[in-house]
């Protein structure tokens, strides 16, 4: 039986192989998968940024120019929301289905995040920050406390702003009205029947309509 040392065993075997190469080995190899790379591998650089950079746009917020870098992708509800502090309009669906980012653009509502920030220049867009007077509440957004509109409120903005243009455009409207008029909105709360009301009240309320509900 060998008595010899390991300082005494030659450095490498004739295959090439030595325990102090594999150990060494070992040791590099387990934190290199604990990194996710092999030894000697370089670690990649990100791929460079395709497309158009950033671009000074200047958009019409309720009456009044706000200015805004964003990228030409971006869409509205991401510059309002990202950019501006303007959080009223919710991203939720994303896919212009649910109405949570409703805003008016030109006196039309529009889902925002169907809409590039880029297409809106030279529009005036209406939000539900816009809406109130001082501490007063627009008739539309007090008619939704006075009726029980909202529950987690999550959608609300979006359905004051589509209630908003509705009304604009149709000022005497009658129940059947406002339920095929708001079917661009969707509540998971179910307070379907508590907006009907509202807009209803609301009708009244603004540029003199009268509701035939």
């Amino acid at each position: 039986m060998s008595s010899k040392k390991d300082s005494e065993l030659p450095a490498k075997s004739p295959t090439g192989f030595s325990r102090r190469g594999f150990i060494g080995r070992v040791g590099i190899g387990g934190g290199a998968l604990g990194t996710g790379l092999l030894e000697n591998e370089a670690i990649a650089a990100p791929p460079a940024v395709a497309g158009p950079g950033a671009v000074p746009i200047t958009l019409t917020l309720n009456g009044k120019p706000v200015k805004v870098t964003v990228e030409p992708r971006v869409t509205l509800v991401d510059a309002l929301r990202n950019y501006l502090d303007m959080t009223g309009a919710k991203r939720v669906c994303d896919r212009g289905t649910c109405g949570a980012c409703t805003v008016i653009m030109a006196g039309k509502t529009v889902y925002a995040c169907s809409i590039l920030a880029v297409d809106a220049v030279g529009k005036n867009i209406e939000t539900i920050e816009g809406l109130a007077t001082g501490n007063a509440l627009h008739p539309i957004s007090r008619a939704f406390v006075d009726n029980d509109g909202q529950q987690c409120g999550y959608c609300t903005p979006g359905f004051v702003m589509a209630c908003k243009g509705f009304i604009d455009e149709h000022p005497n409207p009658t129940e059947a009205d406002v339920n095929h008029g708001l079917g661009g909105n969707l509540c998971r709360c179910g307070t379907y029947m508590g907006i009907r009301k509202a807009v209803l009240q609301a009708a009244k309320e603004m540029k003199g309509g009268k509701s035939n509900g």
